[in-house]
C-alpha cells in the first residue's frame, strides 16, 4: 500500500555553510533532506537547548498555536520529486462546543520537522516516498 504511513526517527543533523542535511530513518533505511543553513541552525539550537535572545519564527508559530489552543498532531512527508520533498502539517483545533477540527497545511518538511520536535509529535512519510528516497549509509 503506497499511502501507508511509516513513522520516521530523527537521526542526525549535519551543517555546512551552504546547506543543512537532516537524516531521517525508518526501519532499515535512512535518507537525507537538504535545507537551508538557517533552518539547520534553528533545529540545532532547539536540540542543544541554546537560549535564543528573541523568539524565532518557529517560536512565534508555536506560541500562536498555543494561544489559540491549536495542537500540532503530526507531520507527513507525502511526496518527493527529484530531490524536493513535500510535507503536510496536521493541526487540531477544538471549538468552544468541544468539536475537534483537523487542519491539513502544506509546508516545507524542514519547518514541519522543527514544529514536530518542539511539540514532541510524530513525523511520518508515505510508503511511496520511502521507496523513492535514496538510502544514506554511515
Amino acid at each position: 500500500m503506497l499511502n501507508e504511513l511509516i513513522q520516521l526517527t530523527f537521526d542526525k543533523i549535519m551543517q555546512t555553510r551552504a546547506y543543512t542535511v537532516v537524516i531521517l530513518g525508518a526501519h532499515d533505511k535512512r535518507f537525507a533532506i537538504y535545507t537551508d543553513p538557517g533552518i539547520g541552525k534553528t533545529i540545532q539550537m532547539y536540540l542543544t537547548g541554546i537560549e535564543r535572545p528573541r523568539p524565532l519564527t518557529h517560536d512565534l508559530l508555536h506560541n500562536i498555536f498555543r494561544g489559540f489552543g491549536i495542537r500540532v498532531k503530526q507531520v507527513v512527508i507525502n511526496d518527493v520529486q527529484e530531490t524536493i520533498y513535500y510535507a503536510r502539517l496536521f493541526l487540531e483545533l477544538e471549538d468552544k462546543n468541544g468539536v475537534k477540527q483537523i487542519l491539513e497545511i502544506d509546508a516545507r518538511p524542514s519547518d514541519c520537522i522543527m514544529l514536530a520536535l518542539m511539540n514532541n509529535v510524530p513525523v511520518y512519510c508515505t510508503r511511496d516516498v520511502l521507496n523513492k528516497t535514496i538510502k544514506v549509509d554511515d
